[in-house]
């Protein structure tokens, strides 16, 4: 099959917009919950009703400041309930919201206020406040700046644990005329978010998101996962809102009737499960991955580590029997099998359950490719992980298993209102509700991303299966997603590296690691005289791969590449190899270009060496 497509459940006015969702929600129910905050150590649920009338206070702040419609604005901030308040009230207010990673260096959060042309940005606290500032400096241009956490005579604060609304005016200042006028006043083709996304060519994208792509995903694919959402079933959300999977989800579950709480450390989330018991999460694989190694490791300092390994082999065994019969297979569970599996799941799988709360019956992964055996073991375990596949430009979910039609291994089908399509040369294309409207300032690369017939090219490759479930077999682009689901663009970091003295060549790792490593290779010319002029002699690529001073010359190198990103992206581990990337080597085209994949081929067992421990 080339091409697969679902066909929409539900249209929309061209008049409405995405606060829509929240007030459809409110007619549904205001005195219902809708959000879970964690106040003074305990969780309080805030009704649809309250988190409107605070999003109004809000929106009325900041039409007094100034704000026009269409005006951007910023938020730098970690996953919290403040952060879902801001946007909802820039929304309100005609505003569009450019969320900005919290981890993100001055020499970012400078490029994005500069290309999305925000000067008012929401900031979760001083620090980062502080980062802004020197964005602002950089940018040369006055920022306004409100924080979440902590004030000052210079600052307006929102710390709603304090029960202090800085930033909110009192009820009877709202001005309900025109918060509607400025609320209404956007339709569905208008932009609702500019979201940066990591490009292969350096600077960072701002992909131009519509009210209709959030709208529209979020009364689809409600729907289409009613099984998985449920009706006021909670749910903890800790990946990073910055991120368009989050804020699509949040979106979803505003208009489908969950109750959001959020986590804004993941150093707290078996914590905030345990408190919060959610009946689904949104996780990426290296939550599971991290969870699954936890679980062994206490197994193993209780000496049960062979219980373990048996349980989860049992886990994995049903659950690819169950996959066989959803694909149309004859597959017959053994009543060994079963009766071991019924064992384990009185004495062993509830333990698991209960690290997500103990409630938690599914759990959407994405971001990055999940591993098939993870995916059956928690299944297996009563934990269903249900897969999707997108891009910031297809506002996330363009394809998603459902809780009862899923094929572990594949992305699944499309959702509502969206065409897959698999070209000639096997890259993923995508036409619907969810994809973008094109980059802002940027016609070249808006041409580019899109075919003849109007399907944006992914740049992974993949295949459709008989029933139209779709698998993704690899990436035409360079950039390196890691198992965080952080997207990394390896060229302008491979180039600083690069610029070192004494560096030849440098290749990012990463992809569905933890972290990001590179290979880096010598210029033994220029190493022969930094050697000399350090009274090192003259080094050979053997001996300088492996010497100290060598080592630290790169290391300066490197420290000096990671200033310019986050954390995330930053470059942890690398190596420096006793080899040459040459034409004759097979690493370098005629035209000295990087052979990339060749270079990952060969050096494969040092690149595992990076992740070994």
């Amino acid at each position: 099959m080339h091409e697969v497509t679902v066909e929409l459940l539900t249209e929309l006015a061209p008049e409405v917009n995405t606060t829509n969702l929240l007030l459809d929600r409110v007619a549904r129910g205001s005195d219902q919950p809708l959000f879970s905050v964690q106040r003074e150590g305990s969780w309080h649920d805030v009704s649809a009703g309250d988190f409107l009338a605070d999003v109004k206070r809000l929106a009325t702040t900041l039409i007094n400041d100034g704000l026009q419609p269409g005006d951007k604005v910023a938020i730098v901030s970690r996953t919290r309930y403040e952060w879902a308040l801001a946007e909802e009230a820039i929304w309100f207010a005609g505003g569009i919201s450019v969320p900005i990673y919290e981890t993100s260096s001055p020499f970012q959060i400078e490029w994005i206020l500069r290309d999305s042309g925000a000067r008012v940005v929401f900031a979760e606290d001083h620090a980062l406040r502080a980062n802004v500032r020197q964005a602002a400096a950089q940018l040369g241009e006055e920022i306004l700046i409100h924080i979440f956490e902590g004030s000052d005579q210079s600052d307006k604060a929102l710390i709603p644990s304090a029960g202090l609304h800085r930033l909110l005016v009192e009820p009877g200042e709202v001005n309900e005329q025109a918060i509607e006028s400025r609320r209404s006043s956007m339709k569905l083709e208008d932009v609702a978010t500019m979201v940066y996304t990591s490009g292969t060519t350096g600077r960072p994208k701002g992909c131009n998101m519509t009210h209709a792509n959030f709208a529209m995903v979020a009364h689809n694919l409600a729907g289409h996962m009613r099984e998985v959402l449920g009706d006021q079933r909670r749910t903890l959300m800790f990946l990073p809102l910055a991120h368009v999977l989050a804020r699509a989800v949040q979106q979803t579950c505003i208009h489908g009737g969950s109750i959001i709480a959020h986590s804004s450390s993941m150093a707290h989330l078996v914590q905030d499960m345990a408190a919060v018991k959610p009946g689904f999460l949104l996780a990426v694989p290296r939550v599971f991955e991290k969870i699954r190694t936890t679980a062994l490791a206490t197994a193993e300092s209780s000496g049960k580590a062979g219980l373990f390994l048996k349980a989860e082999q049992t886990a994995i065994d049903v659950s690819k029997i169950r996959d066989a019969r959803a694909r149309g297979l004859k597959a017959r569970l053994p009543l060994g099998l079963r009766a071991r599996h019924a064992l384990f799941n009185k004495v062993l799988y509830p333990k698991l359950r209960g690290i997500f709360g103990g409630e938690c019956g599914y759990a959407i992964s994405g971001a990055s490719a999940l591993n098939q055996d993870l995916a059956h073991f928690f299944r297996g375990a009563g934990i269903q992980l249900v897969e999707g596949y997108g891009l910031t430009e297809t506002t996330a979910p363009a394809t998603v298993n459902q809780a009862s039609h899923t094929r572990v291994g594949t992305v699944g089908r499309p959702i509502p209102g969206t065409s897959v399509r698999i070209a000639d040369d096997g890259e993923i294309l995508v036409k619907g509700i969810g994809v973008f409207s094109g980059y802002h300032n940027n016609p070249k690369a808006t041409a580019e991303a899109f075919d003849a017939g109007g399907y944006f090219k992914t740049g992974d490759t993949g295949v459709l299966d008989e029933s139209g479930y779709l698998k993704v077999t690899g990436r035409k682009k360079e950039l390196i997603i890691t198992a965080g689901g952080k997207n990394v663009s390896p060229g302008p970091l491979e180039e600083m590296v690069r610029a070192g003295r004494i560096v030849a060549q440098c290749v990012l790792v990463g992809e569905q690691r933890p972290f990001i490593s590179a290979l880096v290779t010598l210029d033994h010319e220029e190493l022969v005289l930094w050697g000399k002029a350090k009274g090192l002699g003259e080094l050979s690529l053997a001996q300088a791969a492996v010497h100290p001073e060598v080592m630290a010359e790169i290391q300066q190198y490197v420290d000096t590449a990671n200033l310019t990103v986050s954390k995330a992206e930053s470059i942890r581990k690398f190596v420096v190899l006793d080899a040459e990337f040459t034409e004759a080597s097979g690493h370098l085209t005629s035209s000295l270009k990087l052979k990339r994949q060749s270079v990952l081929d060969q050096f494969e067992d040092r690149i595992q060496e990076f992740y070994s421990k």
